[in-house]
């Protein structure tokens, strides 16, 4: 049987392959109903809930349609028996975007705990570094 930590990864590629394909059901698939998110774009103090969550997404495959990328370039997972923690480094973005900022990553941070034997996030951040003009 896989560990906890593959397992966790193996959650965390499907979800970036659903975000990339644009697939709203495959995004949600491993979310917590009481999902807390803090996102680049506001509300600033984030969104809390499956439903609150799910409404986030439509722009951002709208967006993403245009041809930007969403792709894991690193990924680190601790786990425990019940909790976990991830933190990743993503390509988020246009051609232009990379063009003018080939370093400029997202950075991603999950919880997870473990619910009837599977594991769910509950936690998921998502940030830019700032660069000043």
């Amino acid at each position: 049987m896989n560990t906890n930590e593959e397992q966790i990864r193996t959650l965390i590629e499907r979800w970036a392959e659903a975000v990339h394909a644009g697939d709203l059901e495959g995004v949600l698939a491993a979310h917590a109903q009481d999902i807390v998110m803090f996102d680049v774009p506001p509300p600033y103090e984030g969104v809390r809930g499956l439903d609150a969550y799910r409404a986030t997404w439509p722009g951002f495959f709208e967006w993403q349609a245009q041809g930007a990328l969403f792709a894991i370039e690193s990924l680190d997972v601790t786990a425990g028996q019940d909790v976990a923690f991830a933190h990743a480094l993503l390509r988020c973005g246009t051609e232009a975007d990379f063009a003018t900022q080939p370093d400029n990553r997202l950075r991603l941070t999950l919880g997870l705990r473990r619910e009837h034997g599977h594991w769910v996030i509950t936690h998921e951040h998502h940030s830019f570094p700032h660069v000043p003009s």
